[in-house]
């Protein structure tokens, strides 16, 4: 099932997620819907928080070919473990900031530890496009959003025009 995405500025985007403590049937349940909803923004990730759950737990996919084959990846309690020295920069953007970019500066390289669907904790070694989207992921989860990144009058800008958009899409 398709969920709603919150768009900034909304409190509970600013909100620390709490830990997944148990597995649920719903919380897969939820990791799913998340995905469908990721899929069809479109995007490439997307934090519980953002569809108003503050709960641990991302979904990213960030293979973008259409020749290629999806690599949905769910995680539940991500964490960087580490990171690298060396840095990219990757214009971002986010399902809650729409059609809003900016140049954020990240870790080229991150390894992270989650728990999958199945309970099981998985470790990887990320760079590039996903090293960027997994910590733009797990920043959700701690209530910081790309354009915390930012200058401050350029995240006032965008954040001026994002109160602009919401009270058009009220009226429509």
């Amino acid at each position: 099932m398709k969920r709603n995405i919150l768009l900034h500025p909304d409190p509970r985007l600013k909100k620390h997620a709490a830990p997944v403590a148990d597995l649920s049937d719903e919380l897969r349940a939820l990791a799913d819907d998340m995905l469908e909803t990721m899929y069809a923004a479109p995007g490439i990730g997307l934090a519980a928080p953002q569809v108003g759950i503050l709960q641990r737990l991302v979904v990213l996919d960030c293979v973008k070919g259409e020749a290629e084959t999806p690599r949905p990846l769910i995680m539940f309690n991500p964490e960087v473990i580490a990171s690298s020295d060396e840095t990219n920069v990757y214009e971002e953007g986010c399902l809650s900031i729409p059609e809003q970019f900016a140049d954020v500066t990240r870790p080229a390289e991150v390894e992270v530890r989650w728990i999958d669907r199945n309970g099981k904790e998985q470790t990887e070694v990320f760079d590039g496009l996903w090293a960027t989207c997994t910590q733009h992921e797990i920043d959700h989860l701690d209530g910081k959003l790309f354009i915390d990144y930012l200058k401050p009058l350029k995240r006032q800008m965008i954040t001026r025009k994002m109160v602009k958009l919401k009270r058009e899409l009220a009226r429509a």
